[in-house]
């Protein structure tokens, strides 16, 4: 019997196998496995002739089959399976899909997030994936990316609160767990920071900003474990991130210290050739990839024979190959994978996708992303009801019963409902269709369910949103993946609105369900406005002059740009992207089964020129107006009502004199006033009221929440390391630059919520 190679055995300590594997491999067997491609029609051509490491948007047949291929090669190496899991299983059908990163960030819990990442490895992996790219670090500024439902806000401290806990979601126990996956921070560093909100432009940055905002959500996750990061599209200071040494290896490599895996984002290689142009080929692109420290690069079949064309015309040598393959093979030894290489499993996932467990999770959070904006007493519907035990309303034995007209065209529509990454985002060939839909409840859904059994629902779509055509410029960009078609706004419907107006004045509330579509969401898919497209502003502006009272639920990837009539209206609601369950949370909080617990991670502009809106703003200004119009948000980080009245007193910092190594430590008095129970968010903010550069008027420090019964007073106890009270100098340093400071506590981050006390951090 033939004794195996000491790459099979798994007794021995993982550098040595990893040492015998590679002195084995071929030049094309050691390229091939730093790519990764999607796997298509034809997955064995993949496998046996590229010697492709990795493998990613795999239809499970496709999955299989690719899996059995690797198994019949000369060494055997198994496939890394990666996917885009960013809110649940995206593209397998009957999974689990929770609330986006943004709705998830609108909890102010990560803990709770924790657990849906746990969940969501435990679905992923029954599936035969190892790797998702997943969580979102970038910082939600400008709202016109397309991208900014994958994010958890704008604030760098709660950005890193929320990935952090993914990533520990994901990982579970380490490598050994079976149900444990990898988690991706992406997309290092700066993507968000466009201009005039276009996806993967360059990204004009200073390393002195880099190291104040972006960096350090990134840096938190690389200390603590994230077994891989993902490089963004674009370029900074002329270099693009794919190359870029100095944020590569002097910072992430070097500073921090990370020996993780690094994979590119969607042909980053390729596009130094055919879009940024700075390589004159795929022989110096991979060439330059490879030496800037990538492992995996991701869908560039001309790598393949790039590196080696590189290696032959002493462009690149074979020992920068293979210190990345090196680190490609030591996270497949450390998963077990030459073991177990963790197929699809049958029948755990009859078990585990879409179980109970999970469905009860997501309704969970889905009711906690939810953000009340306003209300003027409409909400709770009558008062406030009761559910019975099948989560049905019940009135009081006199009330009489209520009509419901529910409007516009995100009431029924599941597929908005999920946002991207999602089945019929568009990304899954293999579920065009979305997931099944009965596993979705809308708002109309949720509302027929779970209104009293005498009230009556009505439903009007009331207004198009948009149609879709074809790109001007072509069908196909130049590397030949397929141009997203473009929106072409729907005009008012005098038809539909009349039935909508129709059924609003023969009720007694009228719910209006408005927002964008997957179509303005996404990669290549930022928007030039921010206000509701096609016939939905005439439409609300009907309702409202109806006189019944409006009820404006929002369901968008992002804060959009809201007229009168909905910021007037008796009530307002966002749901971004609520995932499965977001209509029966959406109906529960309006009928008063639930309290509105959410609280704002990102915030609402009041016109599209206001770009980028973000609370913790530079000082240094000429006023804080434009000539013509606010710059005021309509809508601050951190806000969110409940169905009572909270009211802050008394903040207090006992010793208010510490110096760096000390923790500050201060109480304030927080008081439920109204008639109904309240989860309350109290954020904390520092303000350092001297710097030596300019920095930010206020950021958040630190937060929690604390449930209160009605009537109830608790003093609340908020604690913050003086070390993090920091800021970037001239030098690119963080230092605590000793001096006064101010504690900021409050409901929110507007200067009229916020009571303020003063402390001293000494030299």
């Amino acid at each position: 019997m033939p004794i195996a190679p000491p790459y099979l055995d798994p007794a021995r300590p993982v550098a040595e196998r990893v040492a015998d594997l590679l002195a084995r491999m071929t030049l094309p067997e050691k390229v091939g496995q730093m790519l990764q491609l999607p796997a298509g029609d034809d997955v064995r051509h993949l496998v046996e002739e590229l010697h492709v490491g990795s493998i990613l948007h795999a239809a499970p047949d496709r999955l299989a089959e690719a899996v059995a291929a690797a198994d019949r090669t000369r060494l055997r190496i198994p496939l890394l399976v990666a996917e885009d899991c960013i809110h649940g299983h995206s593209f397998f059908a009957g999974a689990t899909i929770y609330p986006t990163q943004l709705g998830m960030a609108a909890t102010w819990d990560p803990a709770l997030v924790e657990r849906v990442a746990r969940a969501t490895a435990v679905e992923v992996a029954a599936t035969g994936i190892h790797w998702t790219f997943s969580p979102v670090l970038c910082i939600a500024r400008d709202l016109r990316w397309g991208r900014v439902s994958e994010t958890f806000g704008e604030d760098p401290f709660l950005i890193g609160e929320f990935a952090s806990a993914m990533v520990r979601g994901y990982q579970g126990d380490g490598p050994a767990d079976p149900t444990a996956i990898l988690a991706c921070a992406k997309h290092f560093a700066g993507y968000s920071e466009t201009q005039g909100g276009r996806d993967a432009t360059e990204a004009d940055i200073s390393h002195r900003k880099l190291r104040s905002w972006f960096l350090p959500p990134f840096e938190r996750v690389a200390r603590e474990g994230c077994r891989t990061f993902m490089l963004g599209y674009q370029s900074t200071d002329g270099v693009p991130i794919t190359v870029n040494d100095w944020l590569l290896n002097d910072v992430l490599r070097g500073e921090w210290g990370y020996a993780g895996t690094l994979v590119t984002d969607w042909d980053n290689v390729g596009r130094m050739v055919w879009e940024q142009r700075i390589q004159p080929d795929y022989p110096h692109a991979s060439a330059a990839a490879v030496r800037a420290g990538n492992d995996m690069v991701m869908t560039t079949p001309g790598f393949f024979q790039g590196a080696q064309d590189a290696i032959a015309a002493g462009l690149l040598d074979e020992a920068d190959l293979d210190r990345a393959v090196t680190r490609i093979l030591t996270l497949k030894v450390e998963l077990g994978l030459f073991e177990d290489p963790r197929r699809p499993d049958p029948a755990r996932q009859a078990e585990v996708i879409g179980c109970a467990g999970h469905r009860a999770l997501n309704l969970e959070v889905a009711r906690r992303s939810l953000v009340l904006l306003r209300n003027d007493g409409t909400l709770p519907l009558a008062g406030g009801l009761t559910a019975d035990a099948t989560g049905r309303a019940v009135a009081g034995p006199d009330a009489a019963p209520r009509t419901v007209a529910v409007v516009g065209p995100n009431a029924d529509d599941p597929h908005t409902q999920l946002g991207d990454w999602a089945g019929a985002s568009g990304q899954a060939e293999w579920l065009a269709d979305g997931h099944p839909r009965e596993l979705t409840r809308t708002v109309l859904d949720g509302l027929r369910e779970h209104v009293p059994a005498d009230w009556t629902v009505t439903y009007a779509r009331g207004a198009d949103i948009l149609t879709v055509g074809p790109d001007p410029e072509g069908a196909f960009f130049p590397d030949g993946q397929p141009r997203p078609q473009v929106v072409l706004p729907a005009a008012p419907d005098a038809g539909l609105i009349a039935e909508a107006v129709e059924a609003a004045r023969t009720a007694d509330y009228v719910v209006a369900v408005v927002g964008d579509r997957i179509e303005l969401v996404g990669e290549g898919r930022s928007t030039a406005t921010l206000e509701l497209v096609g016939g939905q502003v005439a439409l609300l502006d009907a309702l409202a002059a109806t006189g019944t009272p409006l009820i404006v639920v929002l369901v968008a990837s992002k804060p959009l740009v809201l007229p009168p009539s909905a910021l007037d209206a008796a009530a307002l609601v966002y749901a971004a992207n609520p995932g499965m369950q977001g209509g029966r949370a959406v109906a529960e909080l309006l009928l008063g089964l639930v309290e509105p617990q959410g609280r704002l991670p990102i915030s609402f502009a009041r016109h599209a020129g206001q770009q980028p809106t973000y609370y913790n703003q530079i000082r240094g200004q000429h006023g804080t107006r434009y000539a013509d119009l606010t710059q005021r948000p309509a809508f601050a980080f951190g806000e969110g009502l409940s169905y009572t009245t909270v009211e802050y007193a008394d903040l207090r910092i006992p010793t208010p004199t510490v110096t760096v190594g000390e923790v500050l430590r201060a109480s304030v008095e927080v008081r439920n006033t109204g008639r109904r129970p309240v989860r309350e968010t109290v954020q904390g903010y520092v303000s350092d009221t001297v710097t030596s550069v300019t920095w930010a008027e206020k950021e958040l420090k630190t937060y929690r929440q604390v449930d209160l019964a009605p009537g109830e007073t608790r003093t609340v106890e908020l604690t913050l390391p003086v070390a993090d009270c920091t800021l970037v100098d001239a030098r690119g340093r963080r230092v605590v630059e000793p001096g006064a400071f101010e504690l900021l506590v409050g409901s929110s981050s507007r200067d009229g919520d916020l009571l303020r006390a003063g402390f001293t951090v000494l030299p």
